[in-house]
């Protein structure tokens, strides 16, 4: 009986191994296929924003620090800036913290905010 269950016990350790490496593979190949994604996206990306920038403007760059100091300069919260720019507050945190960049209809918006004085910031959020 002892022997049986070493045999198995040996067996079940050896499939155990195997399942761990098949996971550790599918891991590694779910990791490579996420970064040729991204690659590709990102190669695809510039010909995009230069289209969509060609039929809606001149093209934008974007400062996660400028923003930041665009809205501390205007004494305005987060969530504030973004009813001003039709986002929310957390993603104008995002942007600010560079976790995130913003679409070109999106930097649009923010170059229209960023013409706007204190006063009329005040205006049109009491506006909203």
């Amino acid at each position: 009986m002892r022997a049986e269950i070493d045999i198995l016990k040996k067996a079940s350790a050896n499939h155990r191994a195997s399942i761990a490496a098949l996971r550790r593979q599918v891991s590694a190949l779910e990791k490579e296929l996420r970064r040729a994604t991204k690659g590709a996206a990102t190669r695809r990306a510039p010909a995009d924003e230069s289209e969509e920038a060609g039929e809606s403007g001149p093209k934008r760059r974007f400062s996660a620090g400028r923003l930041a100091a665009h809205r501390s300069k205007l004494g305005i919260s987060a969530a504030s800036y973004g009813k001003l720019v039709g986002v929310s507050g957390q993603t104008i945190y995002h942007w600010e913290q560079g976790k995130a960049r913003p679409r070109a209809a999106q930097l649009q918006k923010l170059a229209a905010a960023r013409e706007l004085g204190k006063q009329e910031v005040a205006e049109r959020l009491e506006a909203e």
